[in-house]
C-alpha cells in the first residue's frame, strides 16, 4: 500500500491510530522469546524478564505458559500480549502476537499472520537466514506484510555486516536499509550507530535488563565520537557507514509498507540492546491497522460498527476451568465489555460479557478495546477459527486457511471404557486447529492429522494432561487428506465408490484420504469436475 493511499484516507481516530499489531517470526532459537520478553520489560509489562532455561518457577518466560513449551524452552503455541509504549510524547499500544518458531506448528503461524498489520524478522548474526525464516517470509510475502528485521547475537562471533544483508537480498527477494550499524563483533561488540537519528548507542554488558545509553552527537565526523569509540573500530565504522550509504537503498516508508523494504537493526536481545531502538521503530514507521478483507466488502479500521474475527482458539488454558478462549482480532470500531455482538455463522446474538487482554498467560477483563486489538472471549465451544464477529452486518472474514495434514496416525484410548472422554478431548483440539481429526466413513475409531509430528507429542501430553487419558497413536494405511467439493451428486457418487478412502472432519465436510499421488490422480481423472484441495478457507 502506497504512502499516498494512507495519506488520501482520513486520519483514523487517535486511539486505533497509536495501536501497532505485529508478530514476531522466526527460526527456533534465533531469539525470538527472549526479544518478546525484552519487548514486555520496555513496555513496563515485567519487571525483569527470565531467561528461556532460568532456574525456578518465579523466572519462568512470560510467553510460554504451555507446561511443553516450559520443560523444552521451545514456543509451540501462539501467545497475543498487549502493553503500551511510551515514544517522546507519544504513547503507544503495542499488541504482539508471539508465534510458534518450531516447523512442525506452521500452520498456528500462518493464522496468527492473517491477524497482524505487520512482521518483526528474527535472524541470528551467526546463522543468517535458515529455512523457517524463508518459509514464514514467504507468507509475509503472500499477505504484502511490512517487516521490520532484527539482527541478533551480534555480542557473539557473527557474520560480516554486508554478507548478512546480501544473504537477506538474495535469499528473500526484498531490498535491506541498515537502519543500524554494529560497531566491533563478538567479544568487541561495543554498541550500534544509529543511522536514521544519527545516533551513538552504547551497550552495557554488566547488567542485562539495563536500558543501553544512548549519545547524541552530530554525523559521523562529530569529534566526540572518540571519547566513546576505540580508533580502529571507529575507522572501520566510517568506512562501511559510507559504503553503506552509497550501496545500499536508504530508508523509504512508502517501500516499507508495500512489502518491497526491510529496515534492519543490530543487537543483543540477552543484554536488552538494539531493542529499544527497534520498537521505536515499530511505533514511528510502522503501520496502524490496516483495512480487513472479507465478504462481501472490505472492513475499514475507522468504521463505527465492531467488527472482528477468530483466528486462534486456546482451549484449557486454565486447566482447572476447562475454558476455551478465542482470540479475536478487532477489525473495526470501539468495544465495549458486555455488547451484544452477533456471531455470523449461527445468526446468533452473543453478549461478550467477560472478554480478557492478555499479558502472557496473565490476564484482565478488557473493559473496552479498539480496531487492531486482539481480545480473548472465554467461550463453551461457540467460537470458531474462522467466525466473525459482528453488530448485525452477515460479513466473513477471508484468507485464514486451513492445511491439509502431512503426517496421519490411528489413535487410541489406553482404556477402551473411554472411548467417548477420547473423541471430546479430540474435537476440542480439532476445533483449536491443533489438530485434524477425521471420522473414516467405514470402521471405528479417529484419524488425527498433523503438519509436523512434534504435534502427537504435543497432543498426547495435552490429552493426558488436560483429560486424565492416557492416549496411543497407531500407524495409518493413509498419508494425506484432500477435502473434496464440487457439485453435490458428483461428490456423492465419488463417496459412494469410495468408502474405504472416505471419512469426515469436525465440520463435516468430507475428505478422500489418500495413500498415493496415485489416488488423487485417478479421482480426477474419474470425475473431472470433483476438486481434490489440500486447503480449506476457515470461514463460514
Amino acid at each position: 500500500m502506497s504512502e499516498t493511499a494512507q495519506t488520501n484516507r482520513a486520519p483514523l481516530p487517535p486511539e486505533i491510530g497509536r495501536r501497532r499489531t505485529f508478530a514476531i517470526i522466526s527460526h527456533p532459537d534465533a531469539g525470538k522469546t527472549t526479544l518478546t520478553e525484552k519487548f514486555l520489560l520496555y513496555g513496563g509489562a515485567i519487571q525483569m524478564a527470565g531467561q528461556v532455561r532460568a532456574k525456578g518457577e518465579a523466572r519462568r518466560t512470560r510467553s510460554d505458559f504451555m507446561k511443553m513449551e516450559q520443560d523444552r524452552g521451545i514456543s509451540v503455541s501462539a501467545s497475543a500480549m498487549s502493553f503500551d509504549f511510551a515514544r517522546g510524547q507519544n504513547d503507544y499500544r503495542f499488541n504482539l502476537v508471539d508465534t510458534p518458531g518450531h516447523s512442525d506448528f506452521s500452520e498456528d503461524t500462518y493464522r496468527t499472520l492473517t491477524a497482524v498489520d505487520a512482521a518483526v524478522m528474527v535472524i541470528d548474526g551467526a546463522k543468517g537466514v535458515e529455512s523457517q525464516t524463508q518459509k514464514l517470509f514467504e507468507v509475509c510475502r503472500m499477505r504484502d506484510l511490512p517487516i521490520l528485521t532484527f539482527c541478533n547475537k551480534m555480542d557473539r562471533e557473527s557474520r560480516d555486516t554486508f554478507e548478512i544483508i546480501d544473504e537477506i537480498q538474495e535469499n528473500l527477494a526484498i531490498d535491506v536499509t541498515p537502519a543500524s550499524w554494529p560497531i566491533g563483533v563478538g567479544r568487541e561488540f561495543i554498541g550500534c550507530y544509529d543511522l536514521l537519528h544519527d545516533r551513538l548507542e552504547l551497550m552495557d554488558r554488566a547488567d542485562r535488563n539495563k536500558v543501553a545509553k544512548s549519545v547524541k552527537i552530530d554525523g559521523l565526523a562529530d569529534a566526540k565520537l572518540a571519547d566513546h569509540v576505540p580508533a580502529d573500530l571507529l575507522e572501520k565504522l566510517r568506512e562501511e557507514v559510507e559504503m553503506a550509504r552509497e550501496l545500499l537503498p536508504a530508508f523509504d516508508r512508502a517501500a516499507f509498507l508495500e512489502g518491497s523494504l526491510t529496515p534492519i537493526w543490530f543487537g543483543s536481545a540477552i543484554n536488552s540492546f538494539g531493542v529499544q531502538e527497534l520498537m521505536a521503530g515499530i511505533a514511528e514507521y510502522g503501520p496502524e491497522p490496516q483495512p480487513q478483507m472479507a465478504d462481501p466488502r472490505q472492513v475499514s479500521a475507522d468504521e463505527g460498527k465492531v467488527t472482528g474475527f477468530v483466528f486462534k482458539v486456546q482451549a484449557n488454558m486454565d486447566p482447572k476451568h476447562r475454558d476455551r478462549v478465542a482470540f479475536v482480532r478487532l477489525a473495526s470500531g470501539h468495544f465495549e465489555r458486555g455488547m451484544k455482538m452477533t456471531h455470523v455463522r449461527t445468526k446468533k446474538p452473543m453478549a461478550v460479557s467477560n472478554p480478557v487482554l492478555f499479558l502472557a498467560a496473565d490476564r484482565e477483563l478488557a473493559e473496552e478495546a479498539w480496531a487492531g486489538d486482539i481480545i480473548g472471549i472465554p467461550n463453551h465451544g461457540q467460537l470458531r477459527i474462522g467466525d466473525a464477529l459482528t453488530e448485525g452486518e452477515a460479513l466473513r472474514f477471508t484468507g485464514i486457511p486451513s492445511f491439509a495434514p502431512e503426517l496421519l496416525q490411528g489413535v487410541r484410548a489406553g482404556d477402551p471404557l473411554k472411548a467417548k472422554h477420547l473423541e471430546k478431548a479430540l474435537m476440542q483440539f480439532a476445533e483449536e486447529g491443533a489438530a485434524k481429526v477425521f471420522k473414516p466413513a467405514i470402521g471405528s475409531g479417529f484419524i488425527v492429522g498433523v503438519v509436523g509430528a512434534l504435534q502427537f507429542e504435543v497432543l498426547a501430553s495435552r490429552i493426558e494432561l488436560e483429560y486424565g487419558l492416557p492416549v496411543r497413536f497407531d500407524q495409518s494405511q493413509f498419508t494425506s487428506a484432500r477435502w473434496i467439493s464440487g457439485p453435490e451428486d458428483a461428490v456423492d457418487e465419488v463417496i459412494r465408490k469410495n468408502g474405504q478412502h472416505i471419512a469426515h472432519d469436525n465440520d463435516g465436510d468430507p475428505v478422500f484420504l489418500t495413500r498415493l499421488q496415485w489416488d488423487i490422480d485417478r479421482i480426477e481423472r474419474d470425475h473431472p469436475e470433483v476438486t481434490l484441495s489440500a486447503t480449506k478457507e476457515m470461514m463460514v
